[in-house]
């Protein structure tokens, strides 16, 4: 049974999520001077989709164990192929990038403060209060 109904395991998808999502603006800002680079992003849709897909695989000790594959290293993310913003084939425009830095941070303090909420709420059943 589940103390939260599954909130923290949704929670906990959702910070999965916006990390993925950090680490690919912050590549995309770090190549803003890259010749040829194009901008990437990260879709929710596709994450779900390759998390429901993909299977798991691994070095079974005993025949009665399950298989498994190892995940992607980041799941979801794409790039944009026929996108140029400068006459080097850079594809970052760095106005969006700054704007959906603010977006996910905002996304991801929001997240955490849920949990550290429902954590509260527990620790106050703890104690009796």
């Amino acid at each position: 049974m589940s103390i939260f109904g599954g909130t923290l395991s949704n929670l906990e998808s959702g910070l999965s999520y916006a990390s993925i999502r950090q680490k690919t603006i912050a590549q995309n800002i770090a190549n803003v001077d890259t010749p040829n680079y194009k901008a990437k992003d990260v879709s929710f849709k596709n994450m779900l989709t390759e998390a429901t897909n993909a299977g798991l695989t691994s070095h079974k000790t005993n025949e009665k164990h399950l298989d498994f594959q190892n995940e992607k290293e980041m799941p979801g993310v794409y790039s944009y192929s026929n996108l140029n913003y400068r006459e080097n084939g850079n594809g970052v425009d760095m106005d969006d990038e700054q704007a959906n830095l603010a977006e996910n941070a905002i996304y991801y303090n929001a997240l955490i403060q849920r949990v550290s909420d429902k954590y509260n709420s527990l620790n106050n059943v703890i104690k009796g209060g």
